[in-house]
């Protein structure tokens, strides 16, 4: 589902691309440390350049950040670019920390879809989908969800932001379009939400077909299913609490993905 303003079909074309965010912005899931990543925002790059070849793209986000470090650290180098599109994604970080505050994220991303609106920039971002089908024992979670993703729908209604609505798409918890870690999206997940984006802009040659059913599989077994949940703890949730629990991040030490608009090469990947 989508909400909000949409541009009016090709009356207007986008040339100048910024990408603000967290890890699901740099693409996280979507390749590794080894060969990069690719990712929603190199996605919607790619889209945008098989219509505007000469679209510059730059990708300010950075893994681990919380909503109110995108907005200090990566706001005003995005207005400096000028962008005349814009994505912003950020709040996951937040919500799974014991201090997680709704209203106080949702005001971060208000002023980012602001400050953007208001220099001419088309902004763009997302709802959260339905954690706890994704990892069961997150279930407690929902709430702070659902909380969110209401103030996000509010604040983007006040500044004429797109919202693509994951949270009501059951596609979206399906297990094949999250990584193993459940915490970022899959090459299949990112490729859906940039083709999203992409719908939602009118480039030609996009369609719906991004909202489209997955095919569906067997369910696993009870005995199966608890495996998973265990390594899954083991292998990510663990890790991810001890890192916090020493006041680390995974971003700690790097720096934006892409600082500058540089043109965008298409990619053979699927």
């Amino acid at each position: 589902m989508t909400y909000g303003a949409t541009p009016q079909g090709a009356a207007r074309t986008f040339t100048r691309y910024v990408a603000l965010g967290d890890s699901q912005t740099e693409g996280l899931g979507d390749g590794d440390e080894i060969r990069g990543y690719r990712g929603l925002a190199d996605r919607l790059a790619e889209h945008l350049a098989t219509a505007v070849p000469d679209v510059h793209y730059a990708n300010l986000s950075v893994r681990g950040r919380l909503a109110a470090q995108v907005h200090a650290e990566q706001l005003a180098p995005a207005l400096r670019l000028r962008p005349d599109l814009a994505t912003v994604i950020a709040g996951m970080n937040d919500l799974i920390r014991p201090s997680f505050d709704a209203a106080a994220v949702a005001a971060s991303l208000e002023e980012m879809f602001a400050a953007l609106t208001a220099s001419g920039t088309h902004v763009l971002t997302v709802t959260f989908p339905d954690i706890a089908k994704i990892a069961p024992l997150a279930r407690p979670l929902l709430p702070r969800v659902l909380a969110l993703n209401e103030r996000i729908r509010e604040a983007a209604a006040r500044h004429d932001v797109t919202v693509i609505d994951t949270f009501p798409l059951a596609f979206a918890t399906d297990a094949r379009m999250w990584s193993v870690d459940r915490l970022h999206a899959s090459p299949l997940g990112h490729a859906r939400i940039a083709a999203a984006f992409a719908h939602a802009l009118g480039i030609p040659g996009s369609d719906d077909t991004w909202s489209a059913p997955l095919v569906p599989v067997a369910p696993r077994g009870r005995l199966r299913s608890a495996g998973t949940e265990v390594r899954w703890v083991a292998g990510f949730a663990g890790p991810w609490i001890y890192r916090r629990m020493r006041g680390r991040s995974s971003g700690d030490g790097r720096s934006a993905k892409r600082p500058d608009l540089t043109p965008v090469l298409l990619s053979l990947k699927e």
